[in-house]
């Protein structure tokens, strides 16, 4: 792909969410983050002639570390590689890194801080995810007339394409932060990836997503709530409604959670999570 193209097809670096109502159940993960505006960030590349040439990529195989240039990083097996760098834990430090499991790929994946961890949450949610590296490639790039590197935080294998994904609260974010955020959404563009930067969720979205992973694991229903519950979200009601027009409304609950995480009912995102939360029935399959 020649540099000509690339500049054609740069990245959209900013995800607009939808006006209004945010249906648990329709939503992609990127509708559930504030968008970043990455303009700043662009006016410092180097993204003459040739950039694709010249800047680098570097990801660990299971042999050891593999680079090649932009150009050619879509062709290469980034997507089947591992973490360029581990995680540590000491002392004292300011960032809780841990594993995280994930009820879409059946595996812990890493995180190096909570902020890291509501990602990986959010994608298991809404991301339709397949596989997710951390820390996945080192970028090499030109800004400012220096070289310069970047590792974003995940690259998510999803059913929807390939994320690639960098993480930082919105009040840490510096000209240098978007200097790196920028290559690395033309680095995505390159690649035909898609490309966001998690920096702010949306209001409530952070507190209903976790409240409903609290049942994302795989749940019996020896009651036999689950299809009343369904036929009552056709209708329309309200969580704490849906609930106590069952037998067993603390049952009904955990239930009610576990459709909502399975999307297979849905709240409205933009507004706080309760007993008073709409539930609809989705219009799709579910999981």
């Amino acid at each position: 792909m020649d540099d000509g193209r690339l500049s054609g097809m740069r990245a959209d670096v900013t995800v607009a969410p939808p006006d209004g109502v945010l249906w648990s159940y329709d939503c992609a993960w990127a509708d559930l983050l504030v968008p970043v505006s990455l303009a700043d960030g662009l006016e410092e590349l180097d993204l003459a002639d040739g950039w694709s040439r010249r800047w680098t990529a570097t990801w660990s195989s299971g042999r050891g570390p593999v680079s090649c240039v932009v150009r050619d990083l879509a062709r290469t097996s980034v997507l089947e590689g591992g973490s360029t760098r581990w995680f540590s834990w000491r002392r004292s430090q300011r960032h809780r890194p841990g594993l995280h499991f994930l009820v879409s790929t059946g595996r812990h994946h890493g995180a190096e801080s909570l902020e890291e961890a509501r990602v990986l949450l959010a994608l298991d949610f809404a991301g339709g995810v397949v596989d997710v590296i951390a820390q996945p490639v080192k970028f090499g790039f030109d800004a400012g007339g220096k070289r310069r590197a970047h590792t974003p935080d995940f690259l998510a294998v999803t059913r929807a394409g390939v994320w690639l994904v960098d993480v930082r609260p919105k009040a840490l974010i510096k000209r240098s932060d978007l200097e790196a955020f920028a290559a690395a959404a033309e680095i995505a563009a390159a690649c035909g990836w898609h490309y966001v930067v998690a920096a702010q969720w949306r209001e409530n979205v952070a507190a209903a997503v976790d409240a409903f992973s609290s049942q994302r694991r795989a749940l019996s229903d020896p009651l036999g709530l689950r299809p009343g519950l369904l036929e009552a979200a056709r209708r329309g009601g309200t969580f704490g409604e849906l609930a106590d027009a069952t037998s067993v409304p603390p049952v009904a609950r955990a239930q009610l959670l576990h459709l909502l995480w399975h999307r297979q009912v849905g709240v409205d995102l933009s507004r706080s999570f309760g007993d008073a939360s709409f539930v609809v029935r989705s219009t799709g399959p579910g999981l």
